[in-house]
Protein backbone atom coordinates (compact mmCIF):
# COMPACT_ATOMS: atom_id res chain seq x y z
CA UNK A 1 0.00 0.00 0.00
CA UNK A 2 1.40 3.84 -0.87
CA UNK A 3 0.99 4.29 2.72
CA UNK A 4 0.84 8.46 2.23
CA UNK A 5 -0.91 8.33 5.86
CA UNK A 6 -0.70 11.03 8.80
CA UNK A 7 1.23 8.78 11.29
CA UNK A 8 -0.93 10.58 14.16
CA UNK A 9 -4.11 9.80 12.55
CA UNK A 10 -3.40 6.25 12.37
CA UNK A 11 -3.90 3.63 15.98
CA UNK A 12 -0.25 2.15 16.63
CA UNK A 13 -2.38 -1.48 15.87
CA UNK A 14 -1.87 -2.17 19.92
CA UNK A 15 -5.20 -3.53 21.04
CA UNK A 16 -6.88 -1.05 23.66
CA UNK A 17 -8.09 -2.95 26.50
CA UNK A 18 -11.90 -3.13 27.47
CA UNK A 19 -13.29 -1.84 31.02
CA UNK A 20 -14.83 -4.42 33.07
CA UNK A 21 -18.92 -4.94 31.46
CA UNK A 22 -20.80 -4.78 34.71
CA UNK A 23 -23.30 -2.59 34.83
CA UNK A 24 -25.50 0.41 33.23
CA UNK A 25 -22.70 3.19 33.74
CA UNK A 26 -20.21 0.52 31.59
CA UNK A 27 -22.54 -0.41 28.95
CA UNK A 28 -20.29 -0.67 26.11
CA UNK A 29 -20.58 -4.14 25.60
CA UNK A 30 -21.82 -6.46 22.52
CA UNK A 31 -26.01 -6.72 22.21
CA UNK A 32 -26.64 -9.81 23.48
CA UNK A 33 -24.70 -8.64 27.34
CA UNK A 34 -26.81 -5.74 26.72
CA UNK A 35 -29.86 -7.46 26.49
CA UNK A 36 -28.66 -9.90 29.48
CA UNK A 37 -28.05 -6.32 31.68
CA UNK A 38 -31.72 -4.92 30.95
CA UNK A 39 -33.64 -8.27 30.99
CA UNK A 40 -32.10 -9.07 34.59
CA UNK A 41 -32.39 -5.39 36.22
CA UNK A 42 -29.22 -4.26 35.96
CA UNK A 43 -29.61 -1.58 33.80
CA UNK A 44 -33.14 0.12 32.26
CA UNK A 45 -33.96 0.56 28.97
CA UNK A 46 -34.22 4.17 28.97
CA UNK A 47 -30.40 4.23 30.86
CA UNK A 48 -29.06 2.29 28.14
CA UNK A 49 -30.70 4.22 25.74
CA UNK A 50 -29.29 7.47 27.25
CA UNK A 51 -25.60 6.13 27.36
CA UNK A 52 -25.73 5.42 23.31
CA UNK A 53 -27.52 9.11 22.90
CA UNK A 54 -24.57 10.38 25.36
CA UNK A 55 -21.93 8.48 23.08
CA UNK A 56 -23.37 9.53 20.29
CA UNK A 57 -23.59 13.40 20.87
CA UNK A 58 -19.55 13.34 21.85
CA UNK A 59 -17.92 11.24 19.00
CA UNK A 60 -20.42 11.37 15.78
CA UNK A 61 -19.04 15.15 15.57
CA UNK A 62 -15.95 13.25 14.28
CA UNK A 63 -17.32 10.37 12.53
CA UNK A 64 -20.49 11.90 11.00
CA UNK A 65 -22.10 8.29 11.08
CA UNK A 66 -25.42 9.44 12.67
CA UNK A 67 -27.10 12.00 10.00
CA UNK A 68 -31.10 11.92 11.19
CA UNK A 69 -31.37 11.42 15.25
CA UNK A 70 -34.45 9.90 16.45
CA UNK A 71 -33.90 10.13 19.86
CA UNK A 72 -37.76 10.70 20.95
CA UNK A 73 -39.11 8.05 19.17
CA UNK A 74 -36.39 6.02 20.82
CA UNK A 75 -37.41 7.16 24.24
CA UNK A 76 -40.60 5.90 23.66
CA UNK A 77 -39.51 2.46 23.35
CA UNK A 78 -37.62 2.27 25.69
CA UNK A 79 -40.10 3.02 28.26
CA UNK A 80 -42.32 0.55 26.36
CA UNK A 81 -39.71 -2.21 26.90
CA UNK A 82 -39.10 -0.88 30.88
CA UNK A 83 -42.98 -1.20 31.72
CA UNK A 84 -43.01 -4.35 29.75
CA UNK A 85 -40.23 -6.11 32.35
CA UNK A 86 -41.16 -4.47 35.23
CA UNK A 87 -45.12 -5.61 34.64
CA UNK A 88 -43.91 -9.37 33.94
CA UNK A 89 -41.76 -8.83 37.23
CA UNK A 90 -45.17 -7.50 39.09
CA UNK A 91 -47.26 -10.18 37.70
CA UNK A 92 -44.23 -12.81 38.14
CA UNK A 93 -44.91 -14.18 34.99
CA UNK A 94 -42.48 -16.68 32.63
CA UNK A 95 -43.34 -13.74 29.71
CA UNK A 96 -39.96 -14.07 27.72
CA UNK A 97 -38.32 -10.43 26.58
CA UNK A 98 -37.83 -9.73 23.06
CA UNK A 99 -34.57 -11.46 22.08
CA UNK A 100 -32.14 -8.14 22.09
CA UNK A 101 -34.67 -6.23 24.53
CA UNK A 102 -33.39 -2.82 25.33
CA UNK A 103 -30.31 -2.34 23.26
CA UNK A 104 -29.74 0.38 21.87
CA UNK A 105 -30.03 0.58 17.63
CA UNK A 106 -29.23 2.74 14.57
CA UNK A 107 -30.72 2.17 11.05
CA UNK A 108 -29.46 3.01 7.56
CA UNK A 109 -31.01 5.25 5.89
CA UNK A 110 -31.32 3.02 2.97
CA UNK A 111 -34.60 0.12 2.47
CA UNK A 112 -35.35 0.25 6.60
CA UNK A 113 -38.16 2.44 6.85
CA UNK A 114 -40.67 3.95 9.39
CA UNK A 115 -43.60 5.78 8.52
CA UNK A 116 -43.51 9.80 9.06
CA UNK A 117 -39.41 9.10 9.49
CA UNK A 118 -37.30 10.38 7.59
CA UNK A 119 -36.06 8.61 4.69
CA UNK A 120 -33.40 10.21 2.34
CA UNK A 121 -31.12 7.37 0.97
CA UNK A 122 -27.83 10.06 0.73
CA UNK A 123 -29.48 12.32 -1.69
CA UNK A 124 -29.48 15.73 -0.99
CA UNK A 125 -33.18 16.31 -3.16
CA UNK A 126 -34.79 14.32 -0.61
CA UNK A 127 -32.87 15.82 2.11
CA UNK A 128 -33.88 19.12 1.31
CA UNK A 129 -37.46 18.33 0.74
CA UNK A 130 -37.40 16.40 4.19
CA UNK A 131 -38.73 13.29 2.11
CA UNK A 132 -40.13 10.98 5.20
CA UNK A 133 -41.72 7.26 4.37
CA UNK A 134 -45.10 6.46 3.68
CA UNK A 135 -44.61 2.95 5.10
CA UNK A 136 -43.05 0.75 7.86
CA UNK A 137 -40.90 -1.74 6.10
CA UNK A 138 -40.91 -5.43 7.08
CA UNK A 139 -37.40 -5.17 8.07
CA UNK A 140 -38.56 -2.24 10.42
CA UNK A 141 -40.94 -4.34 12.22
CA UNK A 142 -38.86 -7.27 12.77
CA UNK A 143 -36.16 -4.80 14.26
CA UNK A 144 -38.62 -3.53 16.30
CA UNK A 145 -39.91 -7.03 17.70
CA UNK A 146 -36.54 -7.73 18.62
CA UNK A 147 -36.50 -5.29 21.09
CA UNK A 148 -34.11 -2.88 19.71
CA UNK A 149 -34.14 0.32 20.51
CA UNK A 150 -33.54 2.73 17.33
CA UNK A 151 -32.61 6.20 17.48
CA UNK A 152 -31.49 7.07 14.42
CA UNK A 153 -30.27 6.82 10.97
CA UNK A 154 -26.92 6.20 9.42
CA UNK A 155 -24.88 7.64 6.12
CA UNK A 156 -24.52 6.39 3.08
CA UNK A 157 -23.85 7.32 -0.02
CA UNK A 158 -26.21 8.51 -2.33
CA UNK A 159 -28.58 5.13 -3.04
CA UNK A 160 -26.11 3.43 -1.96
CA UNK A 161 -24.02 3.01 -5.33
CA UNK A 162 -20.75 3.27 -4.15
CA UNK A 163 -18.13 1.40 -1.52
CA UNK A 164 -17.13 4.86 0.09
CA UNK A 165 -19.74 6.90 2.53
CA UNK A 166 -19.21 10.40 1.64
CA UNK A 167 -22.83 11.35 0.03
CA UNK A 168 -23.00 15.53 -1.13
CA UNK A 169 -25.76 15.33 1.11
CA UNK A 170 -24.67 14.88 4.00
CA UNK A 171 -21.02 14.80 3.99
CA UNK A 172 -18.32 12.15 4.43
CA UNK A 173 -18.17 9.41 7.56
CA UNK A 174 -14.82 8.92 8.58
CA UNK A 175 -13.10 5.96 10.25
CA UNK A 176 -12.71 5.55 13.60
CA UNK A 177 -9.98 4.10 13.25
CA UNK A 178 -7.80 6.98 11.17
CA UNK A 179 -9.94 9.65 10.62
CA UNK A 180 -8.42 10.09 7.12
CA UNK A 181 -9.41 6.98 5.80
CA UNK A 182 -12.95 5.37 4.36
CA UNK A 183 -15.09 3.33 6.06
CA UNK A 184 -16.38 1.61 3.08
CA UNK A 185 -19.83 2.17 1.63
CA UNK A 186 -22.49 1.68 1.32
CA UNK A 187 -23.03 0.88 5.36
CA UNK A 188 -20.19 3.20 5.95
CA UNK A 189 -22.16 5.14 8.69
CA UNK A 190 -23.41 1.80 10.28
CA UNK A 191 -19.64 0.71 10.46
CA UNK A 192 -18.42 3.57 11.91
CA UNK A 193 -20.79 3.97 14.62
CA UNK A 194 -20.36 0.27 15.65
CA UNK A 195 -16.44 0.46 15.45
CA UNK A 196 -16.74 3.80 17.63
CA UNK A 197 -18.64 1.71 20.07
CA UNK A 198 -22.09 4.28 20.02
CA UNK A 199 -24.42 0.87 19.60
CA UNK A 200 -22.64 -2.36 19.62
CA UNK A 201 -25.13 -3.49 16.23
CA UNK A 202 -26.15 -1.36 13.74
CA UNK A 203 -28.51 -2.37 10.35
CA UNK A 204 -26.43 -2.39 7.32
CA UNK A 205 -27.53 -4.22 3.84
CA UNK A 206 -25.42 -5.34 0.82
CA UNK A 207 -25.98 -5.03 -2.87
CA UNK A 208 -22.55 -5.61 -4.11
CA UNK A 209 -19.92 -5.26 -0.83
CA UNK A 210 -21.86 -3.17 1.05
CA UNK A 211 -21.74 -4.94 4.40
CA UNK A 212 -18.66 -6.51 3.55
CA UNK A 213 -16.56 -3.54 2.47
CA UNK A 214 -17.31 -1.35 5.93
CA UNK A 215 -17.15 -4.26 8.30
CA UNK A 216 -13.74 -4.75 6.76
CA UNK A 217 -12.66 -1.18 7.04
CA UNK A 218 -13.82 -0.57 10.37
CA UNK A 219 -12.46 -3.96 11.94
CA UNK A 220 -16.11 -5.75 12.56
CA UNK A 221 -17.79 -8.69 11.61
CA UNK A 222 -20.51 -8.66 9.22
CA UNK A 223 -22.32 -11.26 6.91
CA UNK A 224 -24.53 -10.73 4.08
CA UNK A 225 -26.94 -13.01 4.06
CA UNK A 226 -28.51 -15.48 1.22
CA UNK A 227 -30.47 -14.12 -1.46
CA UNK A 228 -34.44 -14.27 -0.03
CA UNK A 229 -33.21 -14.88 3.73
CA UNK A 230 -34.77 -11.19 4.76
CA UNK A 231 -37.94 -9.78 3.29
CA UNK A 232 -38.33 -6.70 1.48
CA UNK A 233 -41.80 -5.99 1.73
CA UNK A 234 -44.22 -4.46 1.53
CA UNK A 235 -43.43 -2.74 -1.45
CA UNK A 236 -40.68 -4.65 -3.13
CA UNK A 237 -39.97 -7.78 -3.77
CA UNK A 238 -36.14 -7.61 -4.05
CA UNK A 239 -33.15 -5.51 -4.73
CA UNK A 240 -31.44 -5.01 -7.60
CA UNK A 241 -32.96 -8.10 -9.11
CA UNK A 242 -32.21 -10.03 -6.18
CA UNK A 243 -28.58 -8.81 -6.01
CA UNK A 244 -29.49 -6.54 -2.31
CA UNK A 245 -30.05 -7.75 0.87
CA UNK A 246 -30.54 -6.80 4.60
CA UNK A 247 -28.65 -7.71 7.94
CA UNK A 248 -26.50 -5.75 10.31
CA UNK A 249 -22.76 -5.01 11.20
CA UNK A 250 -21.80 -5.85 14.86
CA UNK A 251 -18.16 -6.56 16.97
CA UNK A 252 -19.42 -9.90 17.89
CA UNK A 253 -20.77 -12.70 16.01
CA UNK A 254 -23.38 -14.27 18.12
CA UNK A 255 -24.87 -10.44 17.96
CA UNK A 256 -25.43 -11.03 14.01
CA UNK A 257 -26.71 -14.08 14.56
CA UNK A 258 -29.23 -13.27 16.83
CA UNK A 259 -30.39 -10.79 14.34
CA UNK A 260 -30.40 -12.84 11.38
CA UNK A 261 -32.49 -14.84 14.02
CA UNK A 262 -35.31 -12.25 13.83
CA UNK A 263 -34.96 -11.13 10.83
CA UNK A 264 -35.10 -14.24 8.56
CA UNK A 265 -39.01 -15.14 7.96
CA UNK A 266 -40.62 -15.09 4.76
CA UNK A 267 -43.69 -12.58 4.87
CA UNK A 268 -46.93 -12.97 3.44
CA UNK A 269 -46.19 -12.25 -0.75
CA UNK A 270 -42.49 -12.67 -0.39
CA UNK A 271 -41.65 -13.84 -4.43
CA UNK A 272 -39.67 -16.00 -2.82
CA UNK A 273 -37.57 -17.17 0.22
CA UNK A 274 -34.42 -19.01 1.64
CA UNK A 275 -35.10 -22.28 2.77
CA UNK A 276 -34.48 -22.14 7.09
CA UNK A 277 -31.51 -22.91 8.88
CA UNK A 278 -32.03 -26.76 10.51
CA UNK A 279 -31.60 -24.23 14.34
CA UNK A 280 -31.30 -20.98 15.61
CA UNK A 281 -28.52 -19.12 13.54
CA UNK A 282 -26.85 -18.33 17.03
CA UNK A 283 -27.09 -21.80 18.18
CA UNK A 284 -24.69 -22.21 14.62
CA UNK A 285 -22.58 -19.84 16.23
CA UNK A 286 -21.91 -21.31 19.09
CA UNK A 287 -21.09 -24.54 18.13
CA UNK A 288 -18.02 -26.32 16.64
CA UNK A 289 -18.17 -26.74 12.65
CA UNK A 290 -17.51 -30.31 11.10
CA UNK A 291 -13.92 -29.97 9.59
CA UNK A 292 -14.56 -28.26 6.04
CA UNK A 293 -13.00 -27.87 2.64
CA UNK A 294 -11.59 -24.60 2.35
CA UNK A 295 -10.25 -22.79 -1.05
CA UNK A 296 -8.14 -20.16 -0.80
CA UNK A 297 -8.43 -17.35 -3.90
CA UNK A 298 -5.65 -14.44 -3.08
CA UNK A 299 -4.90 -13.27 -6.70
CA UNK A 300 -7.18 -11.66 -8.94
CA UNK A 301 -7.34 -12.01 -12.68
CA UNK A 302 -8.42 -8.05 -13.06
CA UNK A 303 -5.98 -6.66 -11.30
CA UNK A 304 -3.40 -6.80 -8.28
CA UNK A 305 -4.11 -7.49 -4.76
CA UNK A 306 -2.01 -5.42 -2.42
CA UNK A 307 0.29 -7.78 -0.18
CA UNK A 308 -1.16 -6.60 2.78
CA UNK A 309 -5.08 -8.50 1.91
CA UNK A 310 -3.01 -11.20 0.47
CA UNK A 311 -1.42 -11.79 3.84
CA UNK A 312 -4.22 -11.36 5.56
CA UNK A 313 -5.91 -14.31 3.60
CA UNK A 314 -2.55 -16.48 4.01
CA UNK A 315 -2.98 -16.01 7.27
CA UNK A 316 -6.04 -16.93 7.53
CA UNK A 317 -5.44 -20.26 5.91
CA UNK A 318 -2.81 -21.26 8.40
CA UNK A 319 -5.32 -20.67 11.35
CA UNK A 320 -7.72 -22.38 9.50
CA UNK A 321 -5.50 -24.98 9.44
CA UNK A 322 -4.30 -25.67 12.98
CA UNK A 323 -8.25 -25.40 13.69
CA UNK A 324 -8.57 -28.88 11.69
CA UNK A 325 -9.76 -27.64 8.35
CA UNK A 326 -8.42 -29.05 5.21
CA UNK A 327 -7.27 -25.67 2.95
CA UNK A 328 -6.02 -25.40 -0.97
CA UNK A 329 -5.60 -22.52 -2.81
CA UNK A 330 -8.15 -23.14 -5.13
CA UNK A 331 -11.29 -20.76 -6.70
CA UNK A 332 -14.20 -20.55 -9.05
CA UNK A 333 -12.55 -21.01 -12.56
CA UNK A 334 -15.94 -18.40 -13.43
CA UNK A 335 -14.96 -16.03 -10.84
CA UNK A 336 -13.27 -13.29 -13.00
CA UNK A 337 -15.41 -13.58 -16.14
CA UNK A 338 -14.33 -10.42 -18.22
CA UNK A 339 -17.84 -9.51 -18.98
CA UNK A 340 -19.18 -10.27 -15.30
CA UNK A 341 -19.09 -5.95 -14.55
CA UNK A 342 -20.96 -5.72 -17.66
CA UNK A 343 -24.37 -7.65 -16.99
CA UNK A 344 -24.09 -6.46 -13.17
CA UNK A 345 -23.58 -2.53 -14.13
CA UNK A 346 -26.75 -2.95 -16.68
CA UNK A 347 -28.98 -4.70 -13.77
CA UNK A 348 -27.87 -2.17 -11.21
CA UNK A 349 -28.48 1.30 -13.69
CA UNK A 350 -32.15 -0.30 -14.78
CA UNK A 351 -33.14 -1.30 -11.23
CA UNK A 352 -31.72 2.68 -10.12
CA UNK A 353 -34.19 4.24 -13.00
CA UNK A 354 -37.05 2.23 -11.32
CA UNK A 355 -35.80 3.19 -7.91
CA UNK A 356 -35.84 7.19 -8.66
CA UNK A 357 -38.85 7.09 -10.64
CA UNK A 358 -40.16 6.53 -7.35
CA UNK A 359 -38.60 9.11 -5.31
CA UNK A 360 -39.81 11.17 -8.56
CA UNK A 361 -43.16 10.33 -7.31
CA UNK A 362 -42.47 11.27 -3.75
CA UNK A 363 -41.23 14.81 -4.43
CA UNK A 364 -43.98 15.24 -6.80
CA UNK A 365 -41.73 16.40 -10.26
CA UNK A 366 -38.69 15.02 -12.35
CA UNK A 367 -35.56 14.87 -11.09
CA UNK A 368 -32.90 16.39 -12.83
CA UNK A 369 -29.52 16.77 -12.81
CA UNK A 370 -28.96 19.13 -10.15
CA UNK A 371 -31.08 16.25 -7.89
CA UNK A 372 -28.17 13.58 -8.24
CA UNK A 373 -24.38 13.53 -7.91
CA UNK A 374 -22.56 12.93 -11.34
CA UNK A 375 -21.45 9.22 -11.44
CA UNK A 376 -25.37 8.79 -9.68
CA UNK A 377 -26.38 10.45 -12.81
CA UNK A 378 -24.40 9.09 -15.35
CA UNK A 379 -25.53 5.58 -14.29
CA UNK A 380 -29.11 6.59 -14.42
CA UNK A 381 -28.56 7.51 -18.18
CA UNK A 382 -27.10 4.26 -18.78
CA UNK A 383 -30.30 2.56 -17.12
CA UNK A 384 -32.45 4.33 -19.29
CA UNK A 385 -30.75 3.53 -22.67
CA UNK A 386 -31.34 -0.32 -21.80
CA UNK A 387 -33.72 -1.92 -23.35
CA UNK A 388 -36.09 -4.65 -21.87
CA UNK A 389 -34.67 -7.24 -23.87
CA UNK A 390 -31.14 -5.90 -23.03
CA UNK A 391 -31.98 -5.87 -19.27
CA UNK A 392 -33.03 -9.46 -19.74
CA UNK A 393 -30.82 -10.98 -21.80
CA UNK A 394 -28.01 -9.51 -19.05
CA UNK A 395 -30.11 -11.48 -16.32
CA UNK A 396 -29.97 -14.71 -17.64
CA UNK A 397 -26.59 -14.17 -18.47
CA UNK A 398 -26.17 -13.79 -14.77
CA UNK A 399 -27.95 -16.91 -13.68
CA UNK A 400 -26.01 -18.79 -15.87
CA UNK A 401 -23.04 -17.91 -14.66
CA UNK A 402 -23.89 -18.37 -11.21
CA UNK A 403 -24.96 -22.09 -12.30
CA UNK A 404 -21.38 -22.42 -13.53
CA UNK A 405 -19.53 -20.74 -10.40
CA UNK A 406 -21.27 -22.90 -7.93
CA UNK A 407 -19.94 -25.78 -9.54
CA UNK A 408 -16.70 -25.42 -7.64
CA UNK A 409 -18.88 -26.30 -4.49
CA UNK A 410 -19.20 -29.67 -5.04
CA UNK A 411 -15.24 -30.33 -3.64
CA UNK A 412 -15.22 -27.43 -1.45
CA UNK A 413 -17.48 -25.96 1.84
CA UNK A 414 -16.14 -22.74 1.62
CA UNK A 415 -14.28 -20.10 -0.42
CA UNK A 416 -12.07 -17.28 1.64
CA UNK A 417 -10.74 -14.70 -0.12
CA UNK A 418 -9.99 -10.52 0.47
CA UNK A 419 -12.79 -8.48 0.77
CA UNK A 420 -10.87 -5.59 -1.10
CA UNK A 421 -7.61 -5.60 -3.27
CA UNK A 422 -6.18 -3.05 -0.71
CA UNK A 423 -6.68 -2.02 2.62
CA UNK A 424 -8.93 1.09 3.71
CA UNK A 425 -8.42 3.84 1.27
CA UNK A 426 -8.51 7.70 2.13
CA UNK A 427 -11.44 9.64 2.12
CA UNK A 428 -11.34 11.22 -1.35
CA UNK A 429 -9.77 9.08 -3.54
CA UNK A 430 -12.84 7.43 -4.48
CA UNK A 431 -14.82 10.21 -4.76
CA UNK A 432 -11.95 12.25 -7.12
CA UNK A 433 -13.57 13.53 -10.26
CA UNK A 434 -10.81 12.27 -12.40
CA UNK A 435 -9.38 9.15 -10.63
CA UNK A 436 -12.43 8.07 -8.50
CA UNK A 437 -13.61 5.61 -11.17
CA UNK A 438 -10.96 3.78 -11.59
CA UNK A 439 -10.29 3.28 -8.34
CA UNK A 440 -12.92 2.03 -7.48
CA UNK A 441 -12.35 -0.22 -10.32
CA UNK A 442 -9.31 -1.46 -8.96
CA UNK A 443 -10.59 -2.21 -5.57
CA UNK A 444 -14.14 -4.17 -5.69
CA UNK A 445 -12.50 -7.58 -6.84
CA UNK A 446 -14.00 -10.19 -4.65
CA UNK A 447 -17.14 -8.95 -4.06
CA UNK A 448 -19.93 -8.36 -5.96
CA UNK A 449 -19.82 -12.24 -7.28
CA UNK A 450 -21.56 -13.32 -4.35
CA UNK A 451 -24.25 -10.94 -4.33
CA UNK A 452 -24.93 -11.80 -8.08
CA UNK A 453 -24.91 -15.67 -7.06
CA UNK A 454 -27.11 -15.38 -3.92
CA UNK A 455 -25.02 -16.77 -1.68
CA UNK A 456 -24.19 -15.95 1.79
CA UNK A 457 -20.63 -13.75 2.42
CA UNK A 458 -19.30 -12.73 5.91
CA UNK A 459 -15.83 -10.36 6.28
CA UNK A 460 -14.52 -11.23 9.38
CA UNK A 461 -12.01 -9.29 11.55
CA UNK A 462 -8.60 -11.16 11.28
CA UNK A 463 -5.89 -8.88 10.37
CA UNK A 464 -4.80 -5.61 10.67
CA UNK A 465 -2.30 -3.69 8.13
CA UNK A 466 1.41 -2.51 9.25
CA UNK A 467 -0.14 1.03 10.22
CA UNK A 468 -2.79 -0.21 12.80
CA UNK A 469 -5.80 -0.50 9.65
CA UNK A 470 -8.53 -2.73 9.62
CA UNK A 471 -8.20 -5.61 6.80
CA UNK A 472 -10.82 -8.06 6.63
CA UNK A 473 -10.86 -11.39 5.27
CA UNK A 474 -14.12 -12.38 3.07
CA UNK A 475 -15.65 -16.17 3.34
CA UNK A 476 -18.38 -17.46 1.24
CA UNK A 477 -20.45 -20.24 1.61
CA UNK A 478 -22.73 -22.49 -0.59
CA UNK A 479 -26.09 -21.56 -0.89
CA UNK A 480 -28.10 -21.52 1.80
CA UNK A 481 -24.86 -21.75 3.86
CA UNK A 482 -25.48 -19.49 7.08
CA UNK A 483 -25.17 -21.78 9.69
CA UNK A 484 -21.58 -22.70 8.40
CA UNK A 485 -20.33 -19.46 7.92
CA UNK A 486 -21.70 -18.34 11.48
CA UNK A 487 -20.06 -21.63 12.97
CA UNK A 488 -16.81 -20.86 11.57
CA UNK A 489 -16.90 -17.02 11.99
CA UNK A 490 -17.84 -18.28 15.71
CA UNK A 491 -14.89 -20.82 16.10
CA UNK A 492 -12.29 -17.85 14.75
CA UNK A 493 -13.86 -15.61 17.23
CA UNK A 494 -13.01 -17.95 20.14
CA UNK A 495 -9.18 -18.40 18.60
CA UNK A 496 -8.26 -15.41 17.92
CA UNK A 497 -10.91 -12.62 20.18
CA UNK A 498 -10.84 -9.68 18.42
CA UNK A 499 -13.32 -7.23 20.51
CA UNK A 500 -10.80 -6.60 22.84
CA UNK A 501 -8.82 -4.50 19.52
CA UNK A 502 -10.56 -0.76 19.38
CA UNK A 503 -10.21 2.61 17.21
CA UNK A 504 -8.63 5.37 18.82
CA UNK A 505 -12.08 7.36 18.50
CA UNK A 506 -13.64 4.60 20.49
CA UNK A 507 -16.29 4.90 23.50
CA UNK A 508 -14.34 3.71 25.92
CA UNK A 509 -11.81 6.25 25.83
CA UNK A 510 -11.95 8.95 28.17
Amino acid sequence: MDDTSNPDDIHSGAPHSEAPLTGPTDSICDGVATAELFASGQASAAELLDEAIARADRLNPQINAVIVRLDEQGRETAERLDALRDRNRADSTDATLPPLAGVPFLTKDLTCATEGHPYHAGNAALARAGHVSQVTTHLASMFSELGLVNFGRTNTPEFGLTITTEPLAYGPTANPWSTGHSTGGSSGGSAAAVAAGIVPVAHANDGGGSIRVPAANCGLFGLKPNRGRVSLGPDAGDGWAGFSVDGVVSRSVRDSARVLDGISRPWPGDPYFAPPPSATFESAAAREPAPLRIGLCVHSDWGPTDPECARAVHSAGQLLERLGHRVDVSAPPEMFHDAFFEHFRTIVAVCNVVAVTGYEAALGRPMSRADTEGDTWALLEMGRSVSGCAYVSALEWCHAWTRRLAEWWADHDVLVSPVLTEPPPRLGELRNPQTGRGRLNDLLHYTPQWNVAGQPAMSVPLHWSANGLPVGVQFVGPHAGEEMLLSLAGQLERATPWTARTPTLWAGNG
